[in-house]
Protein backbone atom coordinates (compact mmCIF):
# COMPACT_ATOMS: atom_id res chain seq x y z
CA UNK A 1 0.00 0.00 0.00
CA UNK A 2 1.35 3.44 -0.67
CA UNK A 3 2.33 5.47 1.85
CA UNK A 4 2.64 9.35 2.24
CA UNK A 5 0.81 9.81 -1.07
CA UNK A 6 3.73 9.40 -2.64
CA UNK A 7 1.56 7.04 -5.66
CA UNK A 8 1.48 10.20 -7.15
CA UNK A 9 -2.30 9.58 -8.12
CA UNK A 10 -4.12 10.76 -4.91
CA UNK A 11 -4.88 14.33 -4.09
CA UNK A 12 -5.40 15.55 -7.44
CA UNK A 13 -8.09 17.31 -6.70
CA UNK A 14 -8.52 21.47 -5.87
CA UNK A 15 -5.53 22.89 -4.55
CA UNK A 16 -3.02 19.60 -4.79
CA UNK A 17 0.30 20.60 -6.18
CA UNK A 18 -1.20 24.25 -7.03
CA UNK A 19 1.46 25.64 -5.32
CA UNK A 20 4.07 23.84 -6.97
CA UNK A 21 2.73 24.24 -10.91
CA UNK A 22 4.96 27.20 -12.05
CA UNK A 23 7.87 26.42 -10.17
CA UNK A 24 10.29 25.04 -12.35
CA UNK A 25 11.78 21.99 -11.39
CA UNK A 26 16.19 22.01 -10.72
CA UNK A 27 18.04 20.65 -13.61
CA UNK A 28 21.48 19.71 -13.65
CA UNK A 29 23.65 22.96 -14.38
CA UNK A 30 21.64 24.30 -11.38
CA UNK A 31 23.48 22.84 -8.51
CA UNK A 32 26.73 24.45 -9.81
CA UNK A 33 24.96 27.66 -8.77
CA UNK A 34 24.49 26.68 -5.13
CA UNK A 35 27.16 28.50 -3.65
CA UNK A 36 28.88 25.23 -1.63
CA UNK A 37 25.72 24.06 -0.39
CA UNK A 38 24.85 20.36 -0.22
CA UNK A 39 21.98 19.31 -2.79
CA UNK A 40 19.87 18.13 -0.10
CA UNK A 41 20.37 22.23 1.33
CA UNK A 42 19.47 23.42 -1.86
CA UNK A 43 16.31 21.46 -2.32
CA UNK A 44 14.89 22.20 1.13
CA UNK A 45 15.41 26.17 -0.21
CA UNK A 46 13.44 25.28 -3.19
CA UNK A 47 10.35 23.96 -0.81
CA UNK A 48 10.96 26.55 1.27
CA UNK A 49 9.88 28.88 -0.88
CA UNK A 50 6.59 27.00 -2.34
CA UNK A 51 5.86 27.01 1.38
CA UNK A 52 5.92 31.01 1.19
CA UNK A 53 3.79 31.24 -1.53
CA UNK A 54 1.17 28.86 -0.13
CA UNK A 55 -1.72 29.42 2.88
CA UNK A 56 -0.58 27.77 6.39
CA UNK A 57 -2.02 24.26 5.92
CA UNK A 58 -1.87 24.08 1.85
CA UNK A 59 -1.17 20.73 0.35
CA UNK A 60 2.27 21.22 -1.65
CA UNK A 61 2.27 17.83 -3.06
CA UNK A 62 3.50 14.22 -2.50
CA UNK A 63 6.77 13.47 -1.33
CA UNK A 64 7.63 12.16 -4.83
CA UNK A 65 6.12 14.76 -6.88
CA UNK A 66 8.06 17.08 -5.05
CA UNK A 67 11.59 15.06 -4.63
CA UNK A 68 11.16 15.24 -8.79
CA UNK A 69 10.76 18.43 -8.96
CA UNK A 70 14.32 19.13 -6.93
CA UNK A 71 15.67 16.65 -8.71
CA UNK A 72 17.31 14.34 -6.28
CA UNK A 73 17.63 11.23 -4.98
CA UNK A 74 15.54 9.34 -2.59
CA UNK A 75 18.53 9.46 0.49
CA UNK A 76 18.76 13.29 -0.43
CA UNK A 77 15.43 14.21 -0.34
CA UNK A 78 14.53 12.45 3.02
CA UNK A 79 17.67 14.64 4.26
CA UNK A 80 15.94 17.95 2.88
CA UNK A 81 12.87 16.57 4.43
CA UNK A 82 14.97 16.34 7.93
CA UNK A 83 15.79 20.25 7.29
CA UNK A 84 12.63 21.56 6.47
CA UNK A 85 10.78 20.02 9.44
CA UNK A 86 13.50 20.97 12.14
CA UNK A 87 13.09 24.54 10.48
CA UNK A 88 9.51 24.20 11.26
CA UNK A 89 8.23 24.61 7.84
CA UNK A 90 6.17 21.48 7.04
CA UNK A 91 4.17 18.63 8.13
CA UNK A 92 4.37 14.78 6.68
CA UNK A 93 1.22 13.31 6.63
CA UNK A 94 0.59 9.64 5.49
CA UNK A 95 -2.36 8.08 3.78
CA UNK A 96 -4.35 8.80 0.53
CA UNK A 97 -4.51 12.57 0.23
CA UNK A 98 -0.94 12.77 2.35
CA UNK A 99 2.02 14.23 1.33
CA UNK A 100 3.79 17.22 2.64
CA UNK A 101 2.21 20.67 3.42
CA UNK A 102 2.82 23.63 4.78
CA UNK A 103 3.28 24.00 8.81
CA UNK A 104 0.70 26.02 10.68
CA UNK A 105 3.58 27.81 11.80
CA UNK A 106 3.26 29.71 16.06
CA UNK A 107 4.09 33.89 16.24
CA UNK A 108 7.14 31.65 18.13
CA UNK A 109 8.31 29.57 15.31
CA UNK A 110 7.70 32.88 13.04
CA UNK A 111 10.01 34.98 15.13
CA UNK A 112 12.38 32.64 14.61
CA UNK A 113 12.16 32.38 11.29
CA UNK A 114 12.49 35.87 11.08
CA UNK A 115 15.84 35.93 12.84
CA UNK A 116 17.15 33.16 10.84
CA UNK A 117 16.38 34.42 7.69
CA UNK A 118 19.22 37.36 7.99
CA UNK A 119 22.00 37.48 5.82
CA UNK A 120 24.82 35.27 6.96
CA UNK A 121 27.49 37.62 8.03
CA UNK A 122 30.16 36.36 10.42
CA UNK A 123 28.48 38.05 12.82
CA UNK A 124 24.66 36.75 12.43
CA UNK A 125 26.47 33.10 12.39
CA UNK A 126 28.40 33.99 15.88
CA UNK A 127 25.00 35.02 17.49
CA UNK A 128 23.72 31.27 16.09
CA UNK A 129 26.65 29.70 17.58
CA UNK A 130 26.28 31.70 21.00
CA UNK A 131 22.60 30.94 21.36
CA UNK A 132 23.09 27.26 20.25
CA UNK A 133 25.91 26.89 22.90
CA UNK A 134 23.24 28.73 25.32
CA UNK A 135 21.10 25.18 24.77
CA UNK A 136 23.62 22.72 24.73
CA UNK A 137 22.94 22.36 28.39
CA UNK A 138 19.36 22.32 28.40
CA UNK A 139 19.73 19.25 25.59
CA UNK A 140 22.23 17.43 27.99
CA UNK A 141 19.43 17.51 30.69
CA UNK A 142 16.65 16.00 28.14
CA UNK A 143 19.77 12.97 27.30
CA UNK A 144 20.09 12.36 30.53
CA UNK A 145 16.07 11.70 30.92
CA UNK A 146 15.39 10.96 27.73
CA UNK A 147 18.04 8.82 26.38
CA UNK A 148 17.10 5.36 25.10
CA UNK A 149 20.62 2.99 24.71
CA UNK A 150 19.26 2.63 21.03
CA UNK A 151 20.11 6.79 21.07
CA UNK A 152 23.59 6.40 22.63
CA UNK A 153 24.93 3.89 20.55
CA UNK A 154 23.77 5.93 17.37
CA UNK A 155 25.26 9.01 19.41
CA UNK A 156 28.32 6.21 19.22
CA UNK A 157 28.47 6.68 14.78
CA UNK A 158 28.87 10.34 14.51
CA UNK A 159 31.84 10.23 17.48
CA UNK A 160 33.89 7.45 15.39
CA UNK A 161 33.65 9.37 12.67
CA UNK A 162 34.62 12.50 14.63
CA UNK A 163 37.52 10.07 15.65
CA UNK A 164 38.48 8.94 12.05
CA UNK A 165 38.72 12.70 11.67
CA UNK A 166 40.32 13.78 14.22
CA UNK A 167 43.43 10.55 13.41
CA UNK A 168 42.93 11.79 9.54
CA UNK A 169 43.78 15.48 10.81
CA UNK A 170 40.51 16.39 8.73
CA UNK A 171 39.54 19.79 10.82
CA UNK A 172 36.57 19.67 8.30
CA UNK A 173 35.53 16.35 8.37
CA UNK A 174 35.64 16.32 12.21
CA UNK A 175 33.30 19.40 12.52
CA UNK A 176 30.84 18.42 10.18
CA UNK A 177 30.69 15.01 12.45
CA UNK A 178 30.43 17.12 15.58
CA UNK A 179 27.43 18.54 14.46
CA UNK A 180 25.72 15.51 13.65
CA UNK A 181 26.92 14.42 16.69
CA UNK A 182 24.93 17.39 18.28
CA UNK A 183 22.02 16.81 16.45
CA UNK A 184 21.56 13.22 17.70
CA UNK A 185 21.65 14.24 20.95
CA UNK A 186 19.01 17.35 20.17
CA UNK A 187 16.69 14.39 18.19
CA UNK A 188 15.96 12.87 21.38
CA UNK A 189 14.88 16.01 23.38
CA UNK A 190 10.68 15.44 23.54
CA UNK A 191 10.39 19.69 23.43
CA UNK A 192 9.61 20.44 20.33
CA UNK A 193 10.21 23.96 20.17
CA UNK A 194 13.88 23.40 21.52
CA UNK A 195 14.46 20.74 19.72
CA UNK A 196 13.19 22.65 16.40
CA UNK A 197 15.22 26.16 17.08
CA UNK A 198 18.24 24.18 17.75
CA UNK A 199 18.39 22.14 14.80
CA UNK A 200 17.58 25.34 12.83
CA UNK A 201 20.46 27.25 14.37
CA UNK A 202 22.81 24.22 13.41
CA UNK A 203 21.31 23.74 10.23
CA UNK A 204 22.26 27.44 9.34
CA UNK A 205 26.07 27.37 11.05
CA UNK A 206 26.65 24.28 8.80
CA UNK A 207 24.77 26.25 5.43
CA UNK A 208 27.53 29.20 5.83
CA UNK A 209 30.21 27.19 7.59
CA UNK A 210 33.34 27.98 5.61
CA UNK A 211 36.87 25.67 6.03
CA UNK A 212 38.14 25.32 9.53
CA UNK A 213 41.96 27.19 10.23
CA UNK A 214 44.45 27.18 12.40
CA UNK A 215 43.97 30.47 14.57
CA UNK A 216 47.47 30.60 16.13
CA UNK A 217 46.95 29.46 19.92
CA UNK A 218 47.05 25.83 19.76
CA UNK A 219 47.98 23.17 16.81
CA UNK A 220 44.93 22.40 15.26
CA UNK A 221 45.01 18.66 15.26
CA UNK A 222 45.99 18.86 19.28
CA UNK A 223 42.56 20.82 19.68
CA UNK A 224 40.52 18.46 17.36
CA UNK A 225 41.69 15.64 19.52
CA UNK A 226 41.18 17.47 22.61
CA UNK A 227 37.45 17.73 21.61
CA UNK A 228 37.25 14.02 20.73
CA UNK A 229 38.16 13.20 24.23
CA UNK A 230 35.45 15.30 25.60
CA UNK A 231 32.72 14.66 23.50
CA UNK A 232 33.52 10.70 24.24
CA UNK A 233 33.14 11.61 27.87
CA UNK A 234 30.26 13.54 27.64
CA UNK A 235 28.36 10.45 25.71
CA UNK A 236 29.67 7.90 28.26
CA UNK A 237 28.32 10.38 31.13
CA UNK A 238 24.87 10.37 29.16
CA UNK A 239 25.19 6.47 28.71
CA UNK A 240 25.94 6.31 32.92
CA UNK A 241 22.74 8.85 33.77
CA UNK A 242 25.95 10.81 35.51
CA UNK A 243 24.55 14.23 35.50
CA UNK A 244 26.78 15.65 37.61
CA UNK A 245 29.87 14.65 34.89
CA UNK A 246 27.45 15.58 31.86
CA UNK A 247 27.01 18.98 33.03
CA UNK A 248 30.55 19.21 33.99
CA UNK A 249 31.46 18.31 30.28
CA UNK A 250 29.25 20.64 28.80
CA UNK A 251 30.20 23.50 30.28
CA UNK A 252 33.44 22.66 29.54
CA UNK A 253 32.25 21.99 25.56
CA UNK A 254 31.00 26.20 26.10
CA UNK A 255 33.75 27.48 27.97
CA UNK A 256 36.81 25.96 26.74
CA UNK A 257 35.71 25.93 22.57
CA UNK A 258 38.80 27.98 20.68
CA UNK A 259 36.76 27.74 17.35
CA UNK A 260 33.14 28.80 16.48
CA UNK A 261 31.01 25.58 16.21
CA UNK A 262 32.88 22.34 17.87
Amino acid sequence: MAKDGVDGKRGRGEGAGRETADFPALRRGDWGQSGGQGRAHVAADVVAALVAQAEPGARLGTKEELRAKCGVSVGTFNETLRLLQARALVTVRPGPGGGLFAAEQSPMVRLGHSVLALDSGASDVSEAVRIRNALDPLLIEDALWHASPADIQDMRIPLREMQDAADAEDPDAFIRANWRLHARIAAVSPNTLLRSLYLSLLDLIEKHALAVRPDGESSLPEHIHDRCRLHTALIDALDKRDREEAMRLIAEHTTTRKRPAG
